[in-house]
């Protein structure tokens, strides 16, 4: 059963005392309740709609045991704080943060509810009953960038990025990298909208990029399909992150490095039951059949959608990393050396471009 905000915000917005009492990890009417706590409409693709895909996945698995409430478009900062603390008020015992920017004050709630346990999207922070999870978005978008080289005629990449954060930092590193391995010349430019929502501006920023010759553009962590819609209208490839948004473009589209949270979402709820949620931080990939690619076009030539699979293989089964030496950073000093894997704390904190990004990150 899912609840939505709407019915969710008519109730009490005060409930100071109840967020004292314990609460066990089944309502007394035998009910798990579940809050996902999303910062942009959860609509037909993005990455907001596949976290509610991930709890649909839970009411399947649990049918009447289970109440899911969807909150979603909730600003970050005191507002977000309010919603979730109202939620544990409300007798929720199992949160979804699904924003970077919920990190502050989900874990203060954690620390106050250790009755309640808390997944927290893209943070990094870790408690008993706090856990943070991300995607290795990485993987899909090095492969997306051997198949943007194949098909550029102007050797001229775009992306338009949400936030200049490690998560997405990364994702467009490997796409040059994966490009680069292709051919070394393809140079990649980045517009940041600084925003997980706002149609208007991405928009604007596709068609930037596209006015610059770019040709293959990547929509980073965009939960609308403005970026892909302005691309097939102009005649540029795209691909995007999280869900499939192939019926804006049915001609142009790249692909998807989609994301499925359902068998992470269903351990974690299982472990909450169970009584052994212990808070810890997952980055999960192609492995854990987290991080997957579809869609691909057709336009892609037959001996490169083969090079892209041998590659995806080695992925998969953990040969190889996108980020392995030599690297050299945009200002052509050494930023890896050679034969030297990047480990996964360097990943994730990663605040530098890899030669050939031509935009500089934001200050």
């Amino acid at each position: 059963m899912t609840q939505t905000r709407r019915s969710f915000l008519k109730t009490s917005l005060a409930a100071s005392t109840a967020l004292a009492l314990p609460i066990p990890a089944f309502a007394q009417d035998g009910v798990l309740n579940v809050a996902l706590i999303v910062p942009s409409p959860a609509a037909d693709v993005g990455w907001s709609h596949t976290l509610e895909l991930g709890t649909k996945a839970l009411e399947a698995e649990y049918g009447d045991k289970i109440k899911v409430t969807l909150l979603e478009n909730i600003a970050e900062g005191p507002d977000g704080d309010r919603i979730m603390n109202k939620t544990v008020a409300d007798g929720n015992t199992f949160l979804i943060l699904g924003s970077f920017g919920y990190m502050n004050g989900g874990l203060k709630l954690a620390k106050a509810h250790p009755e309640v346990s808390i997944l927290h999207a893209s943070g990094y922070q870790v408690a008993p009953n706090f856990s943070p999870f991300g995607a290795r978005y990485y993987q899909g978008t090095y492969l997306m960038g051997m198949a943007a080289a194949s098909l550029t005629k102007s050797k001229k990449l775009g992306c338009v990025g949400a936030f200049a954060i490690p998560e997405l930092i990364t994702s467009i590193n490997a796409f040059t990298l994966g490009a680069q391995s292709v051919d070394p010349s393809i140079e990649i430019s980045v517009v940041w909208v600084n925003s997980w929502f706002d149609p208007a501006s991405e928009q604007e920023a596709a068609k930037a990029l596209l006015a610059q010759g770019c040709d293959v553009v990547f929509s980073n962590a965009q939960d609308t399909p403005s970026v892909v819609a302005a691309c097939e209208e102009a005649g540029a490839y795209v691909f995007n992150l999280n869900s499939s948004m192939k019926t804006y473009a049915p001609k142009k589209y790249l692909g998807v490095v989609g994301t499925d949270w359902a068998p992470f979402f269903k351990a974690s709820v299982a472990a909450h039951l169970a009584g052994t949620f212990a808070g810890s931080s997952a980055w999960l990939g192609m492995a854990d059949n987290c991080v997957f690619v579809a869609d691909w076009n057709p336009d892609i030539a037959p001996e490169m959608a083969a090079k892209i699979e041998a590659v995806h293989a080695t992925l998969l089964d953990g040969s190889f990393s996108p980020f392995t030496g030599p690297l050299t950073n945009q200002d052509g000093a050494e930023a890896v050396a050679a034969d030297v894997t990047l480990g996964d704390d360097a990943i994730l904190s990663m605040d530098w471009h890899v030669k050939g990004v031509t935009t500089p990150l934001p200050k």
